[in-house]
């Protein structure tokens, strides 16, 4: 009988398909390494390979470290322009080289290796390396590698049964990236580092740089400047209200509002001297609120840091160990529209146990089913995320647990429905030569919105009835004064939503460069204040219509998303963050280090590798070559990032808040009140 040596990327993955293909608990032996496990167990693959003794072992992430060789890795070993061609070795990890060992152990007696890494760049990459490692133990392997995007015993047997190859694309594509992120990364880090040490015992930390790393720092700051350098602009506004049927109807100006004054106060008398309002327009439509898309990375991240109360590296930490245990399907994904091929109405079934939302899952089978709408991404490696089998709140460690799964699982089945379903009520007016409508929702139907909590849609008040060409006189016509306001400082689904934008990292790597900010503490986090929030959108009422008066109107903004925004974090940048930025910007080259179009430029050639349209080596020597002129720059220009770390930005009207846990200072901008 011939052997099959089966490498998965976690060892709790290869624990979950050893036992799907054994049928039983598979025989276990312990290896040299901490919590790498081998299982042995027969299994009847398709030919040629046919029935065969298995062992089923896995790696812990990558094998393989690169680094540069020994005489450029000390920090004053060489100038930090050499690093960009000094020569880089690729060795086994020494925390890896047990698991080594035990595949080169293994191999030597295997027929073929089946290699079960996650289905996208990384984990190819990681396939290759377990192939390295394998043949050179054993140079006869036949190699192979199952495709497959959750762990449900169907789907492992169809990727067993089904094995590709490694794509070479890939893993070329990484091995670019790895070379190019080692590259960059280390010159520049040295070059700060060595030069901005001697200005002051609060700089002794690395001052790291990354090419995803600095424009995500780059984007808090560009809003923090923003803020800074806000001035508020008053404007003014016409509001008209009537009294009907007990319904006080609010009529908004078609103009919005206006900056001058003047002409609104003479456009207001206009109105007053009209007295009489026209009734121009009375129409009902139907209308719809879609169902969301089907579940992307980008958007568990987004929804997770909004909705959740979690920050993004948390949610996907969660997300991924949800997936190693089986309950949904893998959750780095950048497809949001599912496969025909996909059978929806068998994962709704398994929902229907569930207390809270299996009797809407049942209704869905029982004829509400909807195809879910197709988005325009499709990565052709996994399905949009989704649930796999049912998990009991019992069968979860943690709440968070329990709070992602129920998202996920809740999503998918408001893909799979109805959009909600209203009418909306338009009256449009004449008072003077000036048109003001309002508007009035009826939701009929709220179909997925049953399901789906996270989102809100509901009914406005009644519009009483009006009839085209009637006149009436307004019980109030009032001009108003308001201030614009400052933006907020980002919150994290807003950085996200930036970095996919932009091109900053994929959706498997944002989380982490978001964590590398705060790590160098470049930038600080703390949840949105309740001033932010709310704002004072105080208004002064100028002046009051027929059968009016002047008054005095208090609200808030956004009413209906403040309990969202509770828990979400926002990104202030440190005095050292902003010192980093501000230098870069002021040595005045094109592209900035701190702007995103290298990196794009550099994702969109790593796209390019997986697609077969360049080579890894011919991306290395562009993408080398243009940051090559940028470090030159920097170089000659280095006492501009110098000066401005030296005096960090802090002009009158800003505050610095020092923390008991960093020596640096963070900003942030007192401002008028937001109006």
């Amino acid at each position: 009988m011939s052997k099959i040596l089966c490498v998965a990327e976690k060892p709790s993955i290869a624990k979950a398909v050893a036992e799907h293909l054994a049928g039983q608990r598979p025989n276990s032996r312990r290896t040299g390494a901490n919590y790498v496990m081998n299982y042995d167990f027969s299994f009847s693959f398709d030919p040629p390979w046919g029935n065969c003794s298995v062992t089923m072992t896995s790696v812990i992430g990558h094998l393989h470290s690169q680094d540069f060789v020994q005489e450029y890795r000390g920090w004053k070993s060489c100038p930090p322009s050499a690093l960009f061609e000094a020569p880089i070795e690729n060795s086994v990890d020494d925390k890896k080289k047990a698991i080594a060992e035990n595949i080169g152990k293994e191999a030597r007696h295997a027929k073929a290796l089946f290699i079960w890494t996650d289905c996208d760049r990384e984990g190819e990459y990681i396939g290759s390396e377990v192939s390295r490692i394998a043949l050179r133990a054993n140079p006869n392997l036949e190699v192979k590698r199952a495709k497959f995007s959750n762990i449900e015993r169907a789907h492992v047997f169809r990727a067993a049964r089904n094995p590709i190859h490694l794509d070479e694309r890939l893993v070329d594509a990484v091995a670019a990236r790895i070379e190019l992120d080692l590259r960059i990364g280390a010159s520049f880090t040295r070059l700060q580092t060595l030069n901005l040490q001697p200005l002051g015992p609060e700089l002794q930390n690395v001052i790291s740089y990354g090419s995803c790393q600095f424009p995500t720092l780059g984007f808090v700051v560009d809003r923090y400047f923003r803020i800074r350098n806000f001035v508020p602009e008053t404007f003014w506004y016409i509001r008209v209200t009537h009294l009907r049927d007990d319904i006080s109807v609010n009529f908004s100006w078609r103009r919005v509002h206006l900056f001058d004054r003047m002409a609104v106060t003479i456009l207001f008398e206009r109105c007053i001297t009209s007295h009489t309002a026209k009734v121009t327009k009375v129409q009902t439509k139907p209308t719809s609120k879609w169902r969301p898309l089907p579940l992307t990375t980008v958007e568990l991240q987004k929804l997770g840091s909004r909705l959740l109360g979690m920050d993004s590296q948390r949610v996907m930490k969660v997300a991924e160990e949800l997936y190693t245990k089986g309950f949904i399907s893998y959750p780095r994904t950048e497809t949001d529209q599912f496969d025909r091929g996909i059978d929806l109405r068998a994962l709704i079934e398994k929902q229907t146990m569930d207390g809270s939302w299996g009797a809407y899952a049942q209704g869905l089978l029982e004829g509400n089913f909807r195809q879910p709408r197709a988005g325009r991404n499709n990565d052709q490696a996994h399905p949009p995320i989704h649930p796999v089998s049912y998990a009991s709140g019992n069968a979860l460690a943690t709440n968070e647990h329990r709070r992602v799964y129920e998202f996920v699982v809740r999503r998918f089945l408001a893909c799979c429905s109805e959009d909600a379903k209203g009418e909306v009520t338009t009256i449009e007016i004449e008072l003077g030569d000036e048109n003001f409508h309002a508007r009035g929702l009826l939701v009929r139907e709220r179909n997925y919105l049953d399901v789906y909590p996270y989102e809100r849609w509901d009914s406005s008040q009644h519009l009483p009835n009006f009839t085209v060409g009637e006149q009436f006189v307004p019980s109030e016509a009032i001009m108003l004064e308001g201030q614009t306001g400052p933006p907020g400082y980002l919150t994290e689904p807003e950085l996200i939503a930036l970095m996919d934008a932009n091109g900053i990292g994929t959706d498997a790597t944002m989380a982490e460069h978001i964590a590398k900010i705060r790590e160098r503490e470049y930038v600080m986090c703390r949840p949105r204040s309740e001033a932010a929030r709310n704002g004072d959108n105080n208004e002064r009422a100028v002046g009051g219509g027929r059968g009016g008066r002047g008054m005095r109107e208090t609200g808030s903004r956004g009413g209906g998303g403040r309990r969202d925004r509770n828990a979400m974090l926002e990104f202030i940048p440190s005095t050292l963050g902003v010192a980093l930025v501000e230098g870069y910007n002021n040595m005045g080259f094109e592209p900035s280090l701190t702007k995103p179009f290298l990196r794009k430029e550099m994702e969109l050639k790593m796209k390019a590798i997986c697609e077969g349209r360049k080579s890894g080596s011919d991306v290395v020597q562009e993408s080398l070559g243009q940051y090559r002129e940028v470090f030159t720059t920097t170089s000659r220009k280095i006492d501009v990032l110098k000066t401005a770390s030296a005096t960090p930005s802090n002009p009158n009207g800003f505050t610095t808040i020092s923390t008991k846990s960093s020596p640096y200072h963070f900003v942030h901008a007192t401002l008028p009140p937001t109006h």
